[in-house]
């Protein structure tokens, strides 16, 4: 028996924010210094790093929860299945429902149950649950997931990864060009094969490394020091995640008893261009071969970083044949992997 994926969905914002919409913005640095060159350097830069040409920000009259319940709605309706008959519902995110033009985070209740309530679904005994884990949550909640259906308590898991970040970053801050918005969902089961889940891997680094990302105060020093906002230390993670990440995804594969010529697809966090085809070399160089042509997906040029909705995302748009270049078949293995705050990392390799 295996556990696998039957569904999948994901909701993409309409609203498309390209990077020329920063160049009236006044940025800082992390002393309050305004930067000597224009913010056209400052794009041009961030563009040849990041890749990000442009990014999606959700309707001002939906939260989190909603793109969640979006994203769910269609894994529902690709698996085919009755909502009721869901044991579980993980809900992955990091700042809950955050409403337009607030600054306050709700979770009460958390972000999964309210999804539950907007499916419709009237069954107690779906337990509702939200996940903190940084921008790998939508991984962890599918390892989670696998841990319920293989100790018997449920059959069939629901996990969501949703977030707008677009609502709680400084605009007086370079990084807050990454973020963006959106949500990714699939349901898995047991099915009858040896396909699905094979092994996962995962790890949480937090004496040096737990406040690489952190709530801060605007990089513009006259806002409210009492207002805080998503900020990051790039350079540490990047160099962390080089260190890492790699390790964790050849042990990952290994565990599965794939070889690395098995590998057709690497779903990778979308949180850095640059970073993940460093990532990405260095995985393959633990094998000592070249990285093969189309193996990573990538959606950060057009959707940037929505965190914990971006390889469920991603993995949708594929599943869909909605990439160019970029297609699964049955029997097909592919690897999930992520990095984020905490630091924490994981990995999933998975057999179509």
């Amino acid at each position: 028996m295996g556990i696998k994926i039957i569904g999948s969905g994901s909701y993409i914002p309409s609203a498309v924010e390209k990077n020329e919409k920063f160049s009236d913005h006044e940025f800082f640095d992390s002393d309050g210094n305004q930067f000597s060159h224009g913010n056209e350097v400052i794009i041009e830069k961030f563009k040849a790093i990041t890749g990000i040409l442009e990014r999606r920000y959700a309707d001002p009259k939906l939260n989190s929860s909603d793109l969640g319940y979006l994203a769910a709605r269609k894994a529902i309706d690709d698996a085919g299945v009755d909502p009721e008959t869901i044991d579980y519902i993980i809900a992955a995110h990091n700042f809950g429902d955050v409403k337009h033009n607030t600054i306050q985070s709700d979770v009460l209740p958390c972000l999964a149950a309210r999804i539950k309530h907007l499916l419709g679904i009237n069954n107690p005994n779906c337990v509702a649950y939200d996940i903190l884990f940084g921008c790998p949550g939508w991984v962890q909640g599918m390892i989670q997931a696998k841990a319920f259906i293989d100790a018997g308590i449920a059959k069939r898991c629901l996990v969501i990864g949703s977030e707008t970040l677009s609502r709680v970053v400084d605009k007086h801050d370079r990084d807050s060009m990454i973020f963006s918005d959106g949500a990714g969902a699939t349901i898995i089961e047991k099915i009858d094969g040896d396909s699905g889940i094979l092994s996962h891997e995962n790890a949480s680094y937090t004496t040096e490394e737990a406040y690489y990302l952190y709530f801060g105060n605007s990089n513009k020093k006259e806002l409210c020091r009492d207002t805080r906002y998503i900020k990051m230390d790039g350079r540490k993670i990047y160099e962390f995640a080089l260190k890492y990440v790699p390790q964790a995804m050849k042990s990952c594969l290994d565990k599965s008893g794939k070889s690395i010529k098995d590998l057709k697809k690497i779903f990778l966090h979308q949180a850095n261009e640059k970073m993940d085809e460093a990532i990405l070399k260095r995985f393959y160089r633990l094998y000592r071969t070249e990285v093969p042509e189309h193996v990573m997906p990538m959606s950060i040029h057009e959707l940037g970083n929505s965190s914990v909705a971006t390889v469920p995302t991603l993995y949708d748009m594929v599943a869909k044949n909605t990439m160019e270049n970029h297609r699964l078949e049955k029997g097909d293995v592919i690897m999930f992997a992520s990095v984020g705050a905490g630091m924490h990392i994981n990995a999933m390799v998975y057999e179509c």
